[in-house]
This record gives C-alpha cells, sequence and structure tokens, in this order.
C-alpha cells in the first residue's frame, strides 16, 4: 500500500539518460536513423510522441512508404532505397504482403526493440532544451503515460520530428512556406493563388460486413458534399490513402493550427461517408461499415530548417552532381493546392525528372546550431524541392546518413560541419556504401574492403545470347522496350518472334538515355521498319552501330495492336522490359508534357509492369552479353546502374559458385552479400498487396566453405538484399568460395556484392 500525507507541492519523477544521439521523433526517418546507428555502436535515445512508431507510415495515419520508385510509375529503373528503409521494406513484404498498417506497427517496434543500443522512449513529448551558445546540450522531455520527465543529454542530437520541435526550440535557421521564383531562380515556385503550404490529410478504411449496415453521421459532418469541387470522385471502393487528396490546412498554420484541420478533415470524412451511405448513389455500399478513422491527420509540410546548402528545383530536374551527395530522391516535384480538397484544381501538380538526383550532406545538418542534424522532410530545401525530398522513403534514406555522420563525429571527436569542413566526407560515403547506400555518382576504392585484394574466379559466368520463347505472346499494346546491357563496341543482332494478325508494319528503334546512369530512353540511334504478314514472323535488327562505353540499349517496338511479340519465362538480374505504358495515380500519361515556362523536362514513360506480368521478350543475340562476370562483386556498386553490376551464374551450371582468393593468408571476420531483391518494386507498405513473399531474383539457400572445404557457414530461407555475418574468432583462410542455389529454373543465382574485412 502507498499512503501519501498532503503536500504543497509535488514533482514528477525526473530520469537523467546520457547517450552519443538524442533523436526527437520516431517516424521511419528517426527509425532508421536510431537503427543505423545503433549498430554503429552508438548509444541513442528515440523520443517519440506517440504510442506507436512510424509517423505516418504507422497504423494512425496509414501512408504507404515511397520514394524514388514511384509505384513504379516514373523512368527511375532500379531506385528502391537501400540499408535500413530497403531491410525494414522487405522484411514487410515477406510478412504482411497483405499489407496490414497493424502489422507493420508490429515490424517497427520489433525492429527497434531488437536493438540493445537504442533507449525507446514512447508517449514521450520534447517541450524544451538547454543551450550553450551554438550547441543543444540537453533535451527535456515527459510521458503522459508514466507520469516521468526525462533529461536526455547527448553530443549530437537529430531532429526527424517532422515539424521541426527541436530545431524550432533551439533556435534553428528556418523557412515556412514558399519561396518567390526570383529567389532561386525556380519557374515551378507556386503562385499566392495556388498557395504556399501543401496541408494534412486524414483517411479512412471501410469494411465489408455482408449485411445491412446503416450510418447516421456525427453532427459535425459535413453535410453539404458538393462544397467539395471534386466530390463526384468518391466511391464505394476506394478507401486509406488512396484518397490521399482529403487534405486540409494549406492556408493555415500547419504546426499550431494542425488541432483546427484535424476537425475540419474529420468533418470532410464523416460527410464522404455519409454521402457514400446515405446518398442512395452506391447501393454496394449497403453492408458496407465504417471501420477506421484515422485519429491524427498526416502532415506533409511545416518548417523546414537551413543547412550549409539549399537543395532547390534545378538540382532535381538537371539531376545536378554533388560531391559531398549521401543520398538520393526520385519521387516527382508534387505541389498541392493550398486550398486542399476545397480547390477546383487537381489534387496535385507533380512533373518528374529523368532520373534520380542526389541530395548532398550539406542540406542534412542546421546551419547555424552546430551539433543538430536534420532528417526527414525537414532537411534544408526550398519549398519546390521539399515537394520531392519529403516522402518517406527517401526522408529515411537520408536520415541513414545522418546515423553514419554522428559516428563519424564521435570518432573523430567533431561537429556535422567539419565532416565536410575537414574533408571527411569520403570517409562518410564509403561507410554507406558499407550498409548498402547507394549514392549516385559516388564510386570509391575502398581499402578497408579485402575483396578488392583477392582475385575473383567462378563456376561460370552467364552469356546471354538468347532469351528463349516461352510460347506466350505479348500484345504490342502498349509500346514495349527491352533493356539489354552492352559495354563499348558493336552492338550485335537482335532476333525477335512475332506474330501479326494481319498485313502491317512493325516500327523499332534502338534508343540510349542522354544522360548516364538515367533511364529515360530519349535518344534514339536507329530507326527500324518491318513489313509484316499475317502469322509468325522473325524480325531481325541489325544495327551498324558502335557504343562508346558501358550503358543500357532500349530496343522499342512502336505500339501496333494488331501485332503480338514473344515473350520469355526467363527473368534474370539486370535484363528488364518496360512498357510506354500510363499510371495516373503518380501523374504518368505515356508521355510528360510541361508548360514552357515551370522549368520540367518533356519525354516519354517507359515502366517496368508489377509480376506476375513484366516479362522480357523472347529474343537471339548474334554475340552475347557478358556483362555478368565474377569481378563485379568487387566494382563498389550493389544495384544495376550502367550494368547489371552482378555476378550471374549460367543457367546450366548445376552447382554455382564464386571464389574469392588471396595470395596470403586473411582472418575475417565479417562479410556482407548483397543480394537480388528487385529495387524496381516499391514494395509499398501498406493497403496495396503484393503477389510475393521473396523476390524472384533473391537467392534463397547458400554455403560459404574456406580453403579446407569446409563450411563456415551456411543460410537457408534467406529474402533479404543484405546478409551480414560475423566470425567472433575470426575465419583464417586463403579463400572463401560462395555457392549459392539457383532461386528457380527461369531464375539464375546472382549476387551484387562481396565485402569482406578482418
Amino acid at each position: 500500500m502507498i499512503k501519501s500525507e498532503s503536500s504543497d507541492k509535488r514533482r514528477f519523477p525526473l530520469v537523467p539518460i546520457n547517450a552519443d544521439l538524442v533523436i526527437t521523433g520516431g517516424g521511419l526517418s528517426g527509425i532508421c536513423c536510431a537503427i543505423t546507428a545503433a549498430r554503429q555502436g552508438l548509444k541513442v535515445a528515440l523520443v517519440q510522441d506517440r504510442s506507436v512508431l512510424g509517423g505516418n507510415a504507422s497504423s494512425e495515419v496509414r501512408l504507404w512508404v515511397l520514394g524514388a520508385t514511384s509505384h513504379m510509375g516514373n523512368n527511375n529503373r532500379w531506385a528502391r532505397e537501400g540499408g535500413l528503409v530497403d531491410e525494414i521494406l522487405v522484411e514487410n513484404t515477406y510478412r504482411n504482403p497483405e499489407g496490414n498498417p497493424i502489422i507493420f506497427d508490429s515490424i517497427l517496434l520489433d525492429k527497434v526493440k531488437q536493438e540493445p543500443n537504442i533507449e525507446l522512449l514512447l508517449n514521450t513529448v520534447v517541450y524544451d532544451l538547454d543551450k550553450k551558445e551554438e550547441l543543444i546540450t540537453a533535451v527535456k522531455a515527459y510521458c503522459s503515460q508514466n507520469q516521468t520527465e526525462y533529461y536526455l543529454k547527448a553530443p549530437l542530437f537529430c531532429d526527424a520530428s517532422g515539424d521541426g520541435v527541436l530545431g524550432f526550440l533551439a533556435g534553428a535557421a528556418f523557412r515556412m512556406g514558399a519561396e518567390s521564383k526570383q529567389e532561386f531562380n525556380e519557374p515551378f515556385a507556386p503562385t499566392e493563388e495556388y498557395g504556399e503550404l501543401l496541408g494534412h490529410s486524414l483517411y479512412f478504411y471501410s469494411k465489408d460486413t455482408g449485411r445491412p449496415v446503416k450510418f447516421i453521421p456525427p453532427a459535425f459532418a459535413l453535410e453539404d458534399i458538393k462544397t467539395i469541387p471534386r466530390f463526384r470522385s468518391f466511391n464505394a471502393k476506394e478507401y486509406g490513402c488512396k484518397l490521399w487528396w482529403i487534405e486540409y490546412g494549406g492556408r493555415m498554420d500547419t504546426v499550431h493550427d494542425t488541432e483546427k484541420i484535424k476537425w475540419e478533415l474529420w468533418k470532410v470524412v464523416y460527410g464522404v461517408w455519409n454521402y457514400i451511405k446515405n446518398s442512395g448513389n452506391f447501393p454496394e455500399s449497403e453492408t458496407l461499415t465504417l471501420e477506421w478513422v484515422g485519429m491524427i491527420p498526416g502532415k506533409r509540410e511545416s518548417r523546414r530548417f537551413e543547412g550549409d546548402y539549399i537543395l532547390k528545383q534545378q538540382d532535381i530536374v538537371e539531376q545536378r552532381h554533388h560531391a559531398d551527395a549521401i543520398a538520393f530522391g526520385g519521387w516527382s516535384i508534387d505541389l498541392h493546392p493550398a486550398d486542399g480538397i476545397y480547390s477546383s484544381a487537381p489534387g496535385c501538380d507533380q512533373w518528374h525528372s529523368k532520373g534520380i538526383y542526389p541530395i548532398p550532406y550539406r542540406c542534412i545538418y542546421s546551419k547555424n546550431i552546430k551539433n543538430l542534424f536534420l532528417a526527414g522532410r525537414i532537411i534544408s530545401s526550398s519549398h519546390v524541392a521539399f515537394a520531392s525530398s519529403r516522402v518517406m522513403a527517401t526522408s529515411a534514406y537520408v536520415a541513414q546518413a545522418v546515423a553514419i555522420a554522428a559516428r563519424l563525429c564521435k570518432e573523430h571527436q567533431c561537429l556535422p560541419a567539419d565532416i565536410i569542413n575537414n574533408g571527411k566526407i569520403t570517409l562518410l560515403q564509403q561507410e554507406l556504401i558499407h550498409t548498402g547506400q547507394y549514392i549516385p555518382g559516388i564510386h570509391l576504392p575502398d581499402p578497408g574492403n579485402i575483396t578488392t585484394l583477392a582475385t575473383i574466379t567462378a563456376s561460370s559466368e552467364l552469356q546471354l545470347q538468347e532469351l528463349p520463347a516461352d510460347g506466350q505472346f505479348l500484345d504490342l499494346d502498349p509500346a514495349i522496350a527491352q533493356m539489354l546491357p552492352f559495354g563499348g563496341g558493336k552492338i550485335p543482332d537482335i532476333s525477335l518472334l512475332v506474330y501479326s494478325e494481319t498485313d502491317t508494319v512493325l516500327h523499332a528503334e534502338l534508343r540510349i538515355c542522354s544522360r548516364t546512369g538515367s533511364y529515360t530512353p530519349d535518344t534514339t540511334l536507329a530507326a527500324f521498319h518491318y513489313t509484316l504478314r499475317p502469322g509468325a514472323n522473325q524480325v531481325s535488327v541489325r544495327p551498324d552501330i558502335v557504343l562508346d562505353g558501358e550503358q543500357y540499349i532500349f530496343l522499342v517496338l512502336h505500339k501496333n495492336p494488331a501485332v503480338k511479340v514473344a515473350r520469355s519465362s526467363q527473368r534474370i538480374t539486370g535484363i528488364l522490359s518496360i512498357f510506354n505504358t500510363i499510371n495516373p495515380a503518380v501523374s504518368n500519361y505515356g508521355r510528360q508534357e510541361p508548360p514552357e515556362n515551370i522549368g520540367m523536362d518533356p519525354f516519354e514513360f517507359w515502366c517496368p509492369q508489377r509480376r506476375p506480368a513484366g516479362h522480357n521478350l523472347a529474343l537471339t543475340l548474334s554475340e552475347p552479353v557478358n556483362g555478368f562476370t565474377a569481378t563485379s562483386i568487387k566494382n563498389g556498386i550493389a544495384r544495376p546502374t550502367t550494368q547489371p553490376n552482378a555476378w550471374v551464374a549460367d543457367f546450366k551450371d548445376a552447382q554455382p559458385s564464386i571464389t574469392l582468393q588471396w595470395k596470403q593468408p586473411v582472418t575475417i571476420k565479417k562479410i556482407a552479400l548483397s543480394f537480388d531483391t528487385d529495387f524496381d518494386h516499391p514494395m509499398e507498405s501498406v493497403l496495396m498487396t503484393h503477389p510475393e513473399t521473396v523476390m524472384p531474383f533473391c537467392v534463397r539457400d547458400y554455403v560459404i566453405y574456406n580453403d579446407q572445404g569446409e563450411k563456415i557457414y551456411e543460410k537457408k530461407g534467406n529474402y533479404q538484399t543484405r546478409n551480414t555475418i560475423y566470425f567472433e574468432e575470426g575465419a583464417h583462410t586463403t579463400q572463401i568460395k560462395i555457392a549459392p542455389q539457383h532461386p528457380s529454373s527461369t531464375t539464375p543465382a546472382a549476387l551484387f556484392e562481396v565485402l569482406c574485412f578482418e
């Protein structure tokens, strides 16, 4: 029994916490920063003001995680983000292909709780801090659930809170709203009429009960659905974040007016459901019930904090190189009208770039609070650039760079800006690449990885001369292109089997992308025209073209509804078919034709199809594609770029293996392997379902042997991209042999990268 006499005043318990890095905000950015830092050996305190992790991705909001892949609706090939955010999305696809947001909550909690270096504080709000000159010394927080205050001290802090609570309290320079066109010469900067802020959204889920269900709306529900200009777009089938355009608040203070905005969104949501249930326009809704309505709105935009560089429209559209790049983005520049759901304008105004763009390190720390990192949507960017960099997978990818930078700051006793000012940016980039972070345009030698010192041999290397037909045909509607990687030299002849229903002409082209490492087929090398007769036709493309260097070529077959093309069931790492199709969800209508005065590029969209579709074309080459070499595993790139960057075994090799041989004995403490989990697959985290739990290219089973032929490691049932293997005593050997099994009879074993560390 506890019995307390009356007293003048009491205080809540105060718990001190010391850490290497304090992170405010437990959304996807805070999670990826925390776990990455913890695995680097930092003691991390992660402070989250909600009862679950995930922020907009959690079951409280239920927005799917997306980034540069953009629903597979743009030209950003192999663009899913790597590192920890990739690990989470792959895990979710394996455990939760139905896209259940509750399961996704559990995965995020599970990942964080598995890290002993993370002190997780849920339901805990940061409300104050202590400073000494331009440094934060401690953060004050309070948990309402246990009536406890926390005093968190650290040399480094990261604001991943979305609204920038830590940066705001610390006095960090920030912006809120849109710059003029003149400030950064950004032609897409919005007018005052369009508005300066993106609003909040609040979603609902419906469920079919199998019996009639009535709905009586609350008194605060919207009564006149016609006050929503696009009310005819509502239907009984769509719910959740497919209704992302239920948006409001862009004319208000998106921080301090959030509660008012939430009530307006509740008004709209219950009014929309009343319209669906009771207007008589949707008889199919009779058995539907309102299963869930969000209790907090998902926020898009508020404060953006200033770093030593501000990301701009031109960085995205022109894909500008930055020597201090630490991540990439690739979502469209996606502005929304400030009036949101009450606007008569389209719900978004989005324009894509021709490929992914680098994000510089100078954007991820405060320019005036010297020990404050920035992560998530609050990084240093203009309003226009923010319209792309704000999405969750991009935000989390950037946050992973914060984690590695924090470790280097501790190791070298320096502050965030010193990483670039003192010449340590290359070290940061190397360490990021070690964790699976692909950085476009950055290709660095790595003296710590002893794979680079090894002689690499393999039992076989795929010499791709044929994609055999499987007896099925693809309609040439829409147009199809086959992507093939070639080195320098003459492009070989390519033969195809096509079927025509009538006399017609097939138009074909060989194209490349004008920008190295991007995949918009905007440059035609040669055009071909073939007269087809009814029935089967053999088509031979005989180019007289010499390529300067390694790159993908696009064999384009233009749309012809009378023609079918033979397909292949083989799926191979780095080999891909793409289609000139549309995806209205991301403003892809086959071709982007922007107005002349907004600073965007016109181009065609060529996108892969989701499996089980998306087959390669059946074809035969006069000379094989031989870019699947064993030495690819040590070239420092763990995804396709201008080449597959993977060792791929021959289909006929029944026991494929790759061997690393050193001249002198080595003691290996760690091996990291990178497998192909299809970086084109967006792996949307909620609502959408996925037909696979394991990607067809991914090696499931493999064994590692030492120089005595002894098994030193075995894995069965792998589904992850990165496998990191530790040897506590060290593996003493002059060689290792990795023996993977083919994933299937139609997909050969492939391995992007092998890293070995002593």
